[in-house]
């Protein structure tokens, strides 16, 4: 397998790590800078929001269905390579998109491109893995971290500003160059010796009881930030009457804390551990789900705020601890397949954090159309959701505690 490993040349390596920060970029962007085309999209395709909400669903659908894949292909023909055929396929995707003709063409092509997304994730963070030192793990988990919530951050912002500019189709080719970019760093690096290759493992020759439990933490941790993105934005225009630009940029505040914490995060995690990190991550999360539950209206915005300032830093320390836990003693040959792994997680909980809470606040407002509801019973939505997702939290954070508990009592 070609690789760069920790003792190549400065140059080599600030290549490498430019190449896997603009791939992880690119890939996060993706999932957050069509949103605020759809409006548009349905006029000049003439299509109902039923059919435009597909050019977002299609990125998300092969973003997460191609993930355990692309790190199993990584594995079987090295990670490098196979991250520039991602970059390949994200970048041809691109150009499709802006070119497409038709919805359905459009729809096909981000597919694609959430496929080739789908690599420049799991692929990257695979390789930062691989060429981090064991006391610097948490922090090049950390960065990636923050570029995640960066490019997520940045997808709406940065497509309102190219919206009037250069139309929907701007969108879509602007990603092209910066793919570009990644795509020649990685050619452009020195060759390596081939490692010796291993046949990529069977997933049941990954999974252990271990990694699972990490998987579900990491996915319930993403299910929880979602729910904030989906809860929040009624919480703050419906509950507390906000207009939309001041709810926008209340709803900013989450992933920007979350961009700023990641490095910070990874140093925790370096220097305490990963267990440690992970239950103070927990208790953050779930002290902030609770302070989001029991502070209604009262609180106002700044009760909000405060309940994100505290959320936020505790789920980028769940889940720097998860993948550098994970990913610290895997062998070679199986790091794609659990760098996959750990971004199937983190989709899926994403899906179930946009689906589930959602429907248990839609049902706790009492009210079939959530715009038409009342700033009391969006309250009360709230309260309930959050409280539930707490209390998930909270028993999820007496398990692991549970667990290391009965491991002191074995090495005693």
């Amino acid at each position: 397998m070609t690789q760069i490993t920790p003792s190549a040349p400065p140059l080599a390596s600030a290549r490498l790590t430019t190449a896997l920060v603009l791939a992880m970029l690119l890939a996060s962007l993706g999932t957050s800078i069509a949103n605020i085309a759809l409006p548009v999209l349905g006029t000049a395709f003439a299509a109902p929001f039923s059919a435009v909400q597909r050019v977002v669903v299609a990125y998300l659908a092969g973003l997460t269905v191609a993930a355990v894949y692309a790190g199993r292909l990584g594995d079987r023909f090295g990670l490098r390579p196979m991250l520039a055929t991602g970059l390949l396929l994200f970048a041809a995707a691109s150009l499709l998109c802006s070119l497409a003709s038709q919805l359905s063409l459009l729809v096909l092509a981000r597919l694609l491109q959430g496929i080739g997304a789908a690599f420049m994730m799991t692929l990257s963070m695979a390789l930062m893995r691989q060429t981090s030192t064991a006391g610097r793990l948490g922090r090049s988990m950390g960065l990636m971290g923050s570029v995640s919530a960066l490019g997520t951050a940045l997808g709406p912002a940065l497509g309102g500003l190219l919206l009037p500019l250069t139309g929907w189709r701007g969108l879509f080719w602007m990603p092209l160059p910066l793919a570009i970019v990644a795509l020649l760093l990685l050619v452009a690096l020195p060759d390596q010796p081939p490692a010796g290759r291993s046949a990529s493992p069977r997933l049941r020759q990954v999974l252990n009881r271990v990694m699972f439990n990490t998987l579900a933490v990491n996915l319930l941790v993403a299910a929880v930030m979602m729910t904030t993105l989906v809860v929040g934005p009624f919480y703050l225009s419906q509950g507390l009457r906000l207009a939309d630009g001041q709810a926008g940029i209340v709803m900013a505040a989450g992933p920007l804390i979350g961009m700023c914490c990641g490095v910070p995060a990874g140093r925790l995690v370096d220097r305490f551990g990963h267990r440690y990190t992970q239950r103070l991550g927990l208790t953050l999360m779930a002290c902030g789900t609770l302070l989001l539950a029991f502070t209604g209206a009262a609180g106002g915005v700044a009760g909000y705020l405060l309940a994100i300032m505290i959320l936020t830093p505790g789920y980028q320390l769940c889940q720097v601890a998860n993948n550098s836990a994970v990913l610290a003693e895997v062998p070679d040959n199986q790091r794609g397949t659990v760098s996959g792994l750990l971004n199937l997680s983190r989709n899926l909980g994403l899906i179930a954090g946009a689906s589930l809470p959602g429907a248990l606040f839609a049902w706790a407002t009492g009210s079939a159309v959530l715009a038409t509801a009342g700033a009391e019973p969006v309250v009360v939505g709230m309260r309930l959701t959050f409280l539930t997702v707490g209390v998930m939290l909270t028993l999820t954070l007496l398990s692991t505690l549970r667990k290391a508990a009965g491991r002191q009592t074995i090495q005693k």
